[in-house]
C-alpha cells in the first residue's frame, strides 16, 4: 500500500489535526519533496513534532520516511499516467479530454483500491461468499443498484442470495440469520444507519464483509472491510469514479466465487440461458 492511499484510506478515522496534515499532503504530494518537515509545519502553522509524530503515526519511521513513499508513489503515477498518455482523442470531439480524464481517475482509483485490498483478503472474502448458506446483499442509492445486480448474478451461480435498499428490511431477514450466513454491506457514505445490521449479523455469528469508501466507525462492526478508493475535487466526478470502481470490486469478487467453486459456473451458464430464453413461441 502506498503512503498516498494510506492517508486517503485512513483520512476517515484521523483526528481533526491529522486531517489537517494529510489533505494537504495529498493536495501537495507533487511538491513535498523539497519539504523539510519544518517547512511544512510553517505552511500549517503547527509545531514540527505534530509533522513527525503524524508521521510515525501512520506507521513511518519520521517524516523523511513518509516523504520518500510519498515521492515514489508520485513518481510511479507519473509514469503509468504518461505511458497512457498516448491515446489519440478525436478532433471532432472538444470534449474528449474530459472523457479521457475521466477514465484515467477510474484507473488510478481501481490501483489505488487493489492496493488497499490484498488479494488474500479477496480470496477469503469470496471463499465465505461461496460457502455461505445464505447470502445477504444490503446498500442504499447507487450501493442497492450494485447490491441487487451482484446478488442477483451470485443467485445464478446457484447460492442462496437476496439484496435489499434499506436498513430495515435487512433487520427484518437477519432476524433468521445463522452462523453459516454472511452479510455483504456496500457503503459509500458514511453508513450509521447500517451499524445495528452489521451487529445483529455478528451477533447472530454471522459473517459481515463491509465493502466501503469510507468505512468509519461501521469497520469495527464487520469481520472484514474491503476500502473502496475513489477521490476528486469535484464531487460529482468522484461519485463517478466510485461507482465505477466499487462495481469493479464487486466483479473481481464474482469471478472469484467461481474460482472458489469451479462447478458452479456450469450453474451460471443454465440459468442464464433459461432466462434469456426466448418462451414466447
Amino acid at each position: 500500500m502506498t503512503a498516498l492511499v494510506k492517508l486517503r484510506s485512513e483520512r476517515g478515522r484521523m483526528s481533526a489535526m491529522d486531517r489537517r496534515i494529510a489533505d494537504y499532503i495529498l493536495a501537495n504530494s507533487q511538491l513535498l519533496r523539497d519539504y523539510s518537515s519544518q517547512q511544512l509545519a510553517d505552511a500549517l502553522k503547527i509545531s514540527q513534532s505534530s509533522v513527525v509524530k503524524f508521521a510515525q503515526r501512520l506507521g513511518f519511521k519520521g517524516y523523511p520516511d513518509l516523504k520518500l513513499s510519498i515521492t515514489e508513489a508520485v513518481a510511479r503515477a507519473s509514469a503509468v499516467d504518461a505511458a497512457g498518455s498516448t491515446v489519440v482523442l478525436p478532433s471532432d470531439d472538444p470534449d474528449a479530454a474530459r472523457s479521457d480524464a475521466l477514465w484515467k481517475s477510474k484507473a488510478a482509483a481501481a490501483r489505488e483500491t487493489c492496493g488497499l485490498a490484498r488479494g488474500e483478503a479477496l480470496t477469503d472474502a469470496a471463499r465465505r461468499i461461496a460457502e455461505a448458506e445464505m447470502l445477504f446483499v444490503a446498500g442504499d442509492g447507487i450501493d442497492g443498484e450494485a447490491a441487487r445486480t451482484f446478488a442477483g448474478r451470485i443467485a445464478l451461480l446457484g447460492h442462496r442470495a437476496v439484496a435489499h435498499g434499506q436498513p430495515h428490511d435487512v433487520l427484518a431477514s437477519l432476524s433468521a440469520a445463522t452462523p453459516r450466513d454472511v452479510l455483504v454491506l456496500i457503503c459509500g457514505h458514511g453508513g450509521a444507519e447500517w451499524m445495528r445490521a452489521c451487529r445483529e449479523m455478528r451477533a447472530a455469528g454471522g459473517h459481515v464483509l463491509l465493502i466501503a469508501r469510507h468505512p468509519g466507525r461501521l469497520a469495527s462492526a464487520a469481520n472484514a472491510c474491503l476500502a473502496v478508493s475513489a477521490h476528486d475535487p469535484e464531487p460529482h466526478i468522484e461519485d463517478l469514479v466510485y461507482e465505477a470502481v466499487m462495481r469493479h470490486l464487486l466483479d473481481d469478487l464474482f469471478l472469484r466465487v467461481i474460482a472458489a467453486r469451479p462447478e458452479s459456473l456450469e450453474t451460471f451458464v443454465t440459468n442464464r440461458r433459461r432466462m434469456l430464453d426466448d418462451t414466447g413461441d
